[in-house]
């Protein structure tokens, strides 16, 4: 299940969890971005017991801090965290087994 996040909600989750955390950042006048979000979606229930998915919405304006904390530019842009860390990012629409390759790779 994905979980909707703000900046400081994106800190505090990436910071106290050891699983992989993947953040969709996107928009909802983005067509490349709502084209994801069933891919994601299917991608955050096979994987629900290994990783953490959350979007945050970059328009809103508590989701700002984030967005340029991670330099984001373009959307959809999804960024794996460990350890509190960014570790890798996805940029634009990927076909399912193209993102769920990115998923496994950061597990």
């Amino acid at each position: 299940m994905v979980k909707y996040v703000n900046a400081a909600g994106l800190e505090e989750l990436i910071g106290s969890t050891d699983k992989t955390v993947y953040c969709d950042f996107w928009a909802s006048w983005c067509g490349p971005c709502r084209m994801l979000a069933p891919v994601f979606e299917e991608l955050s229930d096979k994987y629900e017991d290994e990783a953490v998915f959350v979007k945050i919405d970059v328009d809103e304006e508590d989701s700002e801090p984030a967005a340029i904390k991670y330099g984001i530019t373009s959307i959809p842009n999804i960024i794996a965290f460990k350890g509190g860390k960014p570790v890798d990012n996805s940029l634009g629409f990927k076909p399912q087994a193209m993102l769920e390759e990115f998923v496994e790779k950061n597990l």
